[in-house]
């Protein structure tokens, strides 16, 4: 358990409802906390659920580190229409009967063939910046442009339920994925057109969505304070090697020492007893050359 109040921070995972925006949760807890130091690890759509990674303090830092993680995602998609925003925020643009012809096998093969690496082209109504204004903007203005498609890697992909014309589906993928994207290609190659109904975020990396704290709760300091992570854990994922402590003085001071190791080193990490004190009491070191995070423990 983290000490909430002044100091370097911790990683606070929410459980987000359908409706506030991943900003909201960001004022939300500001709020709570009393500073200005949150920021999230990656945008999560007003009208979904789950789980968003919040770094509070000096561990907002870290978020470079967190926003790349893999994410799991339960959905729920409506063949036979096709909307604006690939949600069933927008307007329908299309409309088709044909899923009452479909098999199960059919949907399972489409399933199938959107495993692994992919070129995804990018919803219009997205948080995605163009030139510094978010797609969203643009589309409401009646400003749309030709997306490139982006890398993008699909883990897993799996049925969960089928009642025609709704499909239900677990998808673990790279950051960086629509699921309401992938609902309109699956619909798509289906030749019958799809949106998303229904999005939950169920995991960002080793975290789960069943650690987060609900929205509700995030003026309780208390269930805050349980429910932090430690940004040690937090970045448990990034190559570290351990250091004496006289050598982890020598990098407070900036100063370089030679590794005995061949790993490739993203960051250095490492933990102090107290604020003020003189020494320090390495834990874990985790490095680059351009950043240095501190951690009360």
């Amino acid at each position: 358990m983290n000490s909430v109040g002044p100091g370097l921070g911790f990683v606070l995972p929410v459980d987000k409802p359908p409706g506030p925006t991943s900003h909201d949760v960001v004022i939300m807890l500001r709020r709570a906390l009393g500073t200005s130091k949150v920021g999230h690890t990656g945008t999560l759509d007003p009208f979904a659920s789950g789980l968003l990674l919040m770094c509070v303090g000096y561990s907002t830092r870290l978020s470079e580190y967190l926003v790349g993680l893999d994410k799991s995602y339960d959905a729920v998609a409506l063949l036979g229409v096709s909307t604006t925003t690939e949600d069933a925020q927008g307007d329908v643009i299309n409309e088709s009967r044909g899923w009452e012809c479909l098999t199960a096998d059919q949907v399972d093969e489409v399933l199938t063939s959107f495993q692994g690496n992919l070129e995804q082209v990018p919803p219009q109504f997205s948080a995605k910046k163009i030139r510094g204004v978010p797609m969203h903007h643009r589309a409401r203005r009646g400003e749309f442009v030709d997306l490139p498609a982006q890398n993008i890697r699909i883990h897993q992909l799996e049925l969960l339920a089928m009642d025609l014309p709704i499909l239900r589906f677990r998808v673990r993928c790279s950051s960086g994925t629509y699921v309401r994207s992938l609902a309109r290609d699956i619909g798509a190659k289906l030749k019958v057109g799809a949106h998303l109904v229904e999005l939950r975020r169920t995991s960002v990396g080793d975290f789960s969505v069943e650690e987060g704290v609900k929205v509700d709760h995030l003026c309780d300091v208390s269930r805050i304070e349980k429910r932090s992570i430690n940004p040690l854990r937090a970045v448990g994922h990034l190559p570290s090697v351990e250091v004496s402590q006289i050598d982890a003085e020598k990098l407070a001071c900036g100063n370089r020492f030679h590794l005995k190791t061949q790993l490739h080193l993203s960051l250095w990490l490492y933990q102090k007893p107290e604020p003020l004190s003189p020494l320090l009491k390495l834990e874990r070191v985790i490095c680059n050359r351009e950043r240095f995070l501190f951690s009360e423990a």
